[in-house]
């Protein structure tokens, strides 16, 4: 995207963005994926490219072409990378290693079903994996009985069929049946001397979902679901060490719900283990910290999001701090080590070289690399074009709550030339936030509507994350409660310092956000325009048929739902939504849709789509006409 014409969505879907960075044990490398938000095509295709971590030679990529790669990793002696792609058959992904000089990558996997992640270990790799005895019923049949009753299936190296145990002897034989079209993964070994693989541990018929290696090689920590379904398998986790050497297991509990980016470290005395979660007691109220039960960031105001395995040191952890992102270490004092605005951390083994993907309000998405006080850019610079300026913006809710937002200005402008036509975008979750970053997206972002001569308000309202766990909790029960007023007082905040036109205001989101701008039009005739993408307009509807069940009907009911008070709807409605959505099905649109008959709306469904937008064409349709809605409407 360089800085001559008008910005297109074409270049918007295009444009190719690092992530999944990895940094070598020896802190000198750095390897990592590129792609495009458009998907080309069934398939995704990506690039995996390397790059000296001190930035003293060009990136280059070392694989390639039309195939899909994910999930590098490096091997204990930083000499090769392990990744999985699609590269021998499209949609299928199997294990590759490919040494620092690039070359033709060796495939170590030919599995039936793909592979769907992997942890290197000296001689062998372990492997996450579905068993090719395991599929779908025909019909399926789903039953929750008493868990006394359910014989689990425990493959070991001396029965790889599996025999049949009595599973209430431990919890990991505590699954509930559950026939399902998601194919439950498996723990595997795959030896690299003699390409042999067996299985790995005693989970039963557990679904494994994350994995991690202890730094001395001998134990594996395994995150398991009941089933491969989100539901109910999510609210049903496990915790499981797993002895590399016998593949004696043992149960550790029960994990905090979400549980994930599992971390060890050794403080001298004893191996530790910790991990994120959800905070307790509710559903509602964020991610925290815990080792063994414990939340280690209880009370803190702000909020961890990506934890991340240091092997001669604790865990490093990014933190959410408002519009700020901060690395910090799990020590007692969780001590910051940087400020860096970005997401995607990883680090050496010592921890003394970190990469990020970083961004700022004006430059796109690149990864640096580096000491984490002195990170350097990894590839050629973005482009240069001129962005519109990004304000930081702070102010106190109705009930004196501290909020904060951003405000992205048309590019060339300021304060004083306004007022401007005004669109607010409401981010989704409700637990997410807009960080001090670049906003561009396939979806209505800031830098695009700014491209088109509005002025765009990013309000991070409570619910969202970055002040901690008391803020992200107010929402619990009461979605579109205070939190409407939030974002009110700050667009009354904008008209008033003379930024926004009063007669020229539009409302729009994904997800939380297409419920906040449906529910936003039901409470008010302010806005000109609104754009409800993907959003929830039932929320009882949503906690019966959605994938995320449990915590739809932790946020709100009948009277938090749009649909019960859409006859006051008087402003025109864009609703947006993917054709098989399955966390916000399209039932919820087509309630919409119906209940604007006679009125002004446009109703644009995405054939193949889920709640994300990934096809090329798609994305650049969602971009125009987004633009085209809120430019007719509010000129």
């Amino acid at each position: 995207m360089d800085g001559v014409g008008e910005l297109t969505a074409e270049a918007v879907v295009d444009r190719l963005v690092p992530r999944e960075p990895r940094v070598s044990p020896d802190g000198r490398w750095v390897v990592y994926v590129t792609a495009p938000l458009g998907r080309v095509g069934k398939y995704p295709v990506t690039g995996l490219w390397l790059a000296p971590a001190d930035a003293s030679a060009p990136a280059r990529e070392i694989a390639g072409g039309e195939a899909d790669y994910r999930a590098p990793r490096w091997a204990a002696d930083s000499g090769s990378v392990f990744f999985l792609s699609d590269r021998d058959e499209r949609g299928t992904t199997q294990l590759y290693r490919i040494g620092l000089a690039g070359g033709a990558p060796e495939r170590l996997t030919e599995w039936a079903g793909g592979i769907s992640g992997h942890v290197p270990l000296p001689g062998s790799v372990v492997l996450i994996a579905p068993d090719a005895a395991d599929h779908a019923g025909d019909p399926l049949v789903r039953t929750t009985p008493p868990a006394d009753e359910v014989p689990a299936r425990r493959p070991s190296a001396e029965d790889p069929d599996g025999g049949l145990e009595q599973a209430g002897a431990s919890s990991a034989g505590q699954a509930r049946v559950w026939d399902t079209k998601a194919r439950p993964d498996r723990l595997w070994l795959l030896e690299l001397l003699t390409s042999s693989i067996r299985p790995l541990g005693a989970l039963g018929d557990r679904h494994v979902d994350q994995v991690a290696a202890r730094p001395d090689g001998e134990v594996l920590a395994v995150f398991t679901w009941s089933c491969a379904d989100r539901e109910p398998g999510v609210f049903e986790p496990g915790l499981h060490l797993v002895d590399l050497a016998t593949g004696d297991t043992r149960d550790e509990g029960t994990p905090a719900l979400e549980a994930s980016d599992p971390a060890w470290w050794h403080d001298g005395a004893g191996w530790h283990l910790a991990h994120l979660g959800l905070t307790p007691p509710d559903l509602i109220g964020g991610t925290a910290v815990f080792e063994g039960g414990e939340n280690l960031t209880e009370g803190m105001t702000t909020c961890p999001f990506e934890l991340v395995q240091v092997d001669d040191g604790p865990p490093l952890a990014l933190f959410a701090e408002g519009l700020d992102t901060t690395i910090r270490r799990l020590d007692p004092g969780f001590t910051e080590v940087a400020q860096v605005q970005g997401t995607s951390l990883t680090a050496s083994r010592d921890g003394r070289t970190v990469a990020v993907v970083r961004s700022t309000g004006t430059e796109p998405e690149q990864l640096f690399a580096g000491p984490p006080h002195d990170l350097v850019r990894i590839g050629a610079p973005a482009p240069p074009r001129t962005w519109g300026a990004q304000h930081r913006l702070s102010y106190r809710a109705a009930d004196g709550l501290d909020l904060d937002g951003l405000l992205i200005l048309p590019p060339g402008k300021s304060r004083t030339d306004g007022p401007f036509p005004l669109v607010t975008l409401v981010h989704g979750g409700p637990y997410d936030r807009y960080a001090d970053r670049f906003h561009l997206g396939w979806y209505p972002s800031g830098q695009w509507l700014a491209a088109a001569g509005f002025a765009v308000f990013l309000p991070n309202a409570r619910g969202g994350r970055g002040h901690g766990h008391a803020f992200a909790h107010r929402v619990a029960g009461d979605v579109g409660g205070a939190e409407f007023t939030d974002v009110l007082t700050g667009i009354d905040l904008l008209v008033e310092g003379g930024v926004a036109d009063e007669t020229r205001l539009g409302i729009g989101g994904w997800s939380h956000g297409g419920f906040f701008a449906a529910w936003a039009v039901t409470r008010t005739d302010r806005f000109a325009a609104a754009l409800v993408g993907a959003g929830v307009i039932d929320w009882p509807l949503l906690a019966a048929t959605g994938e995320h069940s449990r915590f739809e009907a932790a946020l709100g009911g009948v009277g938090n739902s749009p649909i019960t008070h859409a006859a006051k709807i008087r402003t025109p409605v864009l609703i947006l939504h993917g054709e098989g959505d399955t966390n916000v099905p399209l039932s919820q649109a087509e309630l919409l849709h119906h209940a604007l008959r006679g009125k002004h709306h446009e109703f644009v469904v995405y054939p193949r789509e889920n709640h994300s937008i990934r096809e090329r064409d798609h994305q650049i349709d969602v971009l125009n006409r987004s633009r085209a809605w809120f430019s007719h409407l509010l000129a």
